[in-house]
């Protein structure tokens, strides 16, 4: 039966066997967060969930998911996998967040697009996925990390912080329909 699905449809399959497993057992398992490369079809989802939730969660405009369109097209038709890479967040066979680690300069990394679904947050994909973005910048060779962010994005930047970056620069704007301060980063890896 299961020659026909396709992988990302099994691993779902999978994620709802354990679901009817514990609900007749009584008990919940432990709900595992699985990080892998991005499969076709995802580049997608992360620019459509991007533009959806942000919209909804922060009020951006549609020049945020057009930035983050850009950004994921640049990726997927330019990067080299040997200094950049991306990851999809998994919980149940369902894909819940997004990374991504790319080249800003000569040694250094910046990181891209990190997103969690609402449903996922508290679980620990976010620092999962941050953590997964610098060891693979380590392994790339970067000297140090950069990254871009708002001061509205409260959870991300106690993320950064927790993984060691540090804020260099805050400077008021009003971008993608809102006053917001946009925030630097860096780590040195």
């Amino acid at each position: 039966m299961l020659a026909s699905v396709g992988e990302v449809d099994r691993r779902r399959l999978v994620g709802a066997m354990d679901t009817i497993r514990s609900v007749f057992e009584g008990v919940l398992p432990p709900r595992a967060v699985v990080l892998r490369p991005p499969l076709p079809g995802d580049l997608g989802w992360v620019v459509q969930r991007h533009g959806a939730l942000y919209a909804a969660e922060y009020g951006l405009d549609a020049t945020f998911e057009a930035l983050v369109a850009r950004i994921v097209a640049d990726y997927a038709t330019s990067h080299d996998p040997r200094t950049e890479a991306g990851w999809i967040a998994e919980v149940d066979g369902a894909p819940v967040g997004s990374i991504f680690c790319v080249r800003a300069d000569e040694g250094v990394a910046k990181l891209r697009l990190l997103f969690v679904e609402p449903a996922a947050r508290g679980m620990g994909v976010g620092g999962t996925l941050v953590d997964e973005c610098v060891r693979f910048a380590r392994r790339a060779g970067y000297r140090e990390m950069v990254l871009y962010t708002q001061d509205v994005l409260l959870s991300a930047r106690r993320i950064y912080q927790r993984a060691g970056f540090v804020l260099e620069s805050a400077t008021p704007a009003f971008v993608y329909g809102v006053d917001v301060a946009e925030e630097q980063w860096r780590l040195s890896l």
